[in-house]
């Protein structure tokens, strides 16, 4: 699959199908693979586009320092790169925040946003915040990615039957660049763009597990903010929706997309 320079770095992208464009964008320490399960499905409507941000996957890995912003940008560039615009975006975690920026900093590029598993800040502000946010650079920076990648793998897929998940996460995991995983996350603490929520008109959907990291109360919490938003829950499910819980998933992002064809 093709790699293309933009905003000075080479980005990796995958793509398949014909039809509106929609751009995958995965989450912290990921992949175009986060999308496994969801490229073959709406590719065969649309054209699929799943890229790996800067520092991730076959993507180039920059010096830092990253920000939402260049993230944004990146994506940016690649849509008009590859004319693709305007585009519906599906973001899950760090992808979700990425989204969130890009609709504020190119809303012109957007024609719909899917947002899974994410919301519009990471601000420290209790003990337990601080607490998380210093034993994942301390796991990382000490022990490293692959046991970075055990502890997330339990918390993600807890269940007996996900035993082959978990591995493959943990494989996964450990092949992130250890420096550039650093950079990314701190890009994303301390990042808000709460207050710029009501500029986001794109037709938006929040996709919220259940059992994800931050309760669906926080989701409730922002979404009267932006004038076209809406919120569906998905049980028994965690951080990883589209990987527990796919079928459901596709079913819930396919009726969105299809009445916000324009």
């Amino acid at each position: 699959m093709p790699k293309l320079n933009a905003n000075n770095i080479d980005l990796y992208y995958e793509t398949a199908g014909e039809g509106q464009p929609i751009v995958f964008i995965h989450g912290l320490g990921s992949s175009t693979r986060d999308w496994e399960e969801q490229l073959p499905f709406f590719s065969r409507q649309y054209r699929t586009v799943a890229v790996d941000l800067r520092g991730h996957g076959q993507s180039q890995k920059p010096v830092g320092p990253y920000t939402m912003s260049i993230f944004a940008r990146d994506v940016a560039e690649l849509v008009k790169s590859l004319g693709l615009a305007p585009v519906h975006v599906v973001g899950i975690s760090l992808g979700g925040m990425v989204a969130f920026q890009l609709a504020l900093d190119f809303p012109e590029l957007m024609r719909s946003l899917v947002i899974v598993n994410s919301g519009p800040e990471v601000v420290v502000r209790t003990f337990k915040d601080r607490w998380q946010v210093f034993t994942r650079f301390a796991i990382t920076r000490l022990l490293g990615m692959r046991k970075m990648g055990e502890v997330l793998s339990k918390r993600i897929f807890p269940k007996e039957e996900q035993a082959g998940i978990r591995q493959i996460f943990v494989e996964r995991w450990a092949e992130n660049d250890q420096k550039a995983y650093l950079d990314a996350l701190r890009a994303i603490v301390g990042w808000s763009v709460s207050d710029h929520l009501y500029k986001i008109t794109t037709p938006t959907l929040v996709v919220a597990a259940d059992h994800d990291y931050t309760p669906v109360s926080a989701k409730q919490a922002f979404i009267p903010k932006m004038p076209q938003a809406e919120l569906i829950v998905i049980e028994d499910s965690r951080h990883a929706t589209p990987v527990d819980q796919p079928a459901r998933f596709n079913e819930i992002v396919a009726s969105f997309l299809s009445k916000n064809r324009g």
